[in-house]
């Protein structure tokens, strides 16, 4: 656990196009904004008693760059990869490497999906995987975190 915070630090870090939730086949992955689940993730970490940061870029790099400064101030991650799942063995190494807890996350179904989503780079380091609950995942990957934490 990083010793330079007292209080419980969880991150949400979302890859690329997860930007355009609410717009972007709303079918999939529903109406809810990615701006509208942060504010709900907000307000259900108030209520477990942690901070939350959130992060999102359709760069990979930007996001290796963001967990790798991760380390020292939080104590866990949630990670919807978005496409990066089923490609990125950089991304599953960043995760690896900072030693953190790890929640993996998919909004849709990915294994009632196309077939190349049903394999994930990421799953075999992270402690749990929700797929399919819709933005409800994150609610559901950010109190197993905390559930984790005070272990």
């Amino acid at each position: 656990m990083p010793a330079t915070s007292n209080k419980t630090l969880i991150a949400v870090v979302n890859g690329p196009n997860l930007n355009l939730l609410g717009t972007r086949e709303p079918e999939v992955y529903g109406s809810d904004t990615l701006e509208s689940t942060n504010a709900r993730l907000e307000e259900v970490a108030a209520e477990l008693g942690v901070g939350l940061t959130t992060f999102q870029s359709n760069h990979e790099g930007e996001i290796v760059d963001y967990l790798h400064g991760l380390r020292q101030s939080h104590h866990a991650v949630i990670v919807n990869p978005g496409g990066l799942t089923h490609t990125s063995v950089v991304l599953r190494d960043a995760l690896a490497s900072i030693a953190l807890p790890v929640w993996e996350v998919h909004i849709s179904n990915v294994h009632r999906r196309e077939e190349f989503r049903h394999r994930s780079y990421i799953s075999a380091i992270a402690e749990g995987v929700v797929c399919g609950l819709g933005i409800f995942g994150y609610e559901a990957a950010l109190r197993a975190a905390v559930r984790h934490l005070k272990r």
